[in-house]
């Protein structure tokens, strides 16, 4: 009985040192690091002193010529500093349905000046509210204003106008724009150059369809077959 209840005790003895060793899968030895210094470097904060630079800057400039990924050139060129804020434009290309996210947009943060069919007839000067009539994009004067004048115009503001840069981002304010130049080219203005190319898989119309109708050479060649 006593070598029953040694048995027992042993057994349970041992079973709770299985329990007690098991990690349940985890490891907490790490075991060797090659290179260490690569694995755990040191983080530097943003603008402190780094001495793996020879200017000792932690914050670095990017590559001279080069443009972040997903980024535009820098869009900072303003009426006051040069004429070169007239040629700055985009790389962005629009399809239909960000064409009409940017009419949306015009008829929110524009056309209450600039009147919904773009015609400087918004509801602020019809009303009196404005003693000069806003920007006519259907007049000569703006049919062909560059792109570049246009986006300076909504991120700093002219004349009367306020600046939109913290109500509408990058992208929004190029679709805007896009959407002005596309009723600008069916009104006299410059060809449209913001629209995206028409896929084949976009619309049934832009494969074109293979004819049943046979060809000329089609049709001498069965005619000869015939013959023989």
């Amino acid at each position: 009985m006593n070598k029953t209840k040694s048995i027992v005790a042993a057994s349970l003895m041992l079973g709770l040192g299985l329990a007690a060793c098991n990690s349940d899968g985890v490891h907490r030895n790490p075991g060797k690091t090659y290179a260490p210094d690569m694995t755990y470097s040191r983080a530097y904060d943003a603008y402190t002193g780094n001495p793996n630079f020879t200017d000792s800057q932690t914050s670095r400039l990017p590559v001279t010529g080069t443009v972040a990924r997903g980024h535009q050139l820098p869009d900072h060129l303003v009426e006051g500093d040069t004429t070169s804020y007239k040629s700055f434009t985009t790389t962005m290309r629009f399809n239909a349905d960000e064409l009409k996210e940017g009419n949306r947009l015009f008829n929110i943060y524009c056309a209450i000046c600039h009147g919904p069919n773009l015609d400087g007839q918004g509801p602020l000067y019809t009303t009196g509210k404005f003693a000069a009539m806003p920007a006519n994009f259907k007049d000569g004067k703006y049919l062909h204003m560059p792109v570049g004048q246009m986006y300076a115009a909504v991120k700093y503001g002219k004349n009367m106008m306020g600046s939109y840069a913290s109500q509408i981002d990058y992208k929004q304010r190029w679709q805007i724009i896009s959407y002005i130049k596309k009723v600008q080219s069916e009104n006299g203005g410059d060809a449209f150059a913001f629209g995206s190319a028409v896929k084949a898989t976009d619309s049934t119309s832009a494969k074109p369809q293979a004819s049943t109708a046979p060809t000329a050479d089609k049709a001498s060649k069965d005619a000869t077959i015939k013959k023989g």
